[in-house]
């Protein structure tokens, strides 16, 4: 129990300097962007993910804390349509060069979505990006924008 509230102080801790960091950098969702001097990074993600082993997949999309897809675009989701949104956040964010779509859609069909994220950028010694979700369920899409920034366990913390 103390090791898991020591673990629970350090990412609480961890998100605020993360938090922090996005603030110095500029990092907005209202749209209005300042331009903080960044080094692209020298880090490109492979295209293809490695393979699933159920439990890092779940720990990694759960580190995202809903995501973009969490907030009130996804609200007339289901939870299994959010799911499907987050990890196409999370893959768009670890595996695609910038400007490359992944889209998500619903078992049902209905639900449909696609992510879109920018190139990766260095804030201090993380790398950044930031991307944009639509979301189309039955009626016109809804898209949000976001930043988020890789932890060293290859999970992403939005700063929103």
């Amino acid at each position: 129990m103390v090791v898991n509230s020591k673990l629970t102080k350090f990412m609480k801790l961890r998100f605020v300097v993360l938090l922090g960091l996005g603030a110095v950098a500029g990092c907005t969702t209202t749209g209005q962007t300042l331009q903080p001097e960044v080094v692209p990074s020298q880090q490109q993600a492979a295209v293809q993910p490695p393979a699933d082993d159920g439990k890092l997949a779940a720990r990694i999309v759960s580190a995202m804390n809903g995501g973009l897809v969490g907030g009130s675009i996804g609200s007339e989701l289901s939870n299994r349509e959010r799911r499907l949104g987050l990890e196409a956040e999370y893959r768009a964010l670890e595996y695609t060069q910038g400007g490359q779509a992944v889209t998500w859609k619903s078992d049902r069909g209905s639900s449909y979505g696609e992510v879109v994220a920018s190139q990766p950028y260095r804030v201090g010694s993380q790398d950044c990006r930031q991307y944009t979700h639509t979301v189309y369920a039955g009626g016109p899409s809804t898209s949000a924008r976001g930043t988020a920034c890789r932890n060293a366990d290859g999970s992403w913390t939005p700063l929103t």
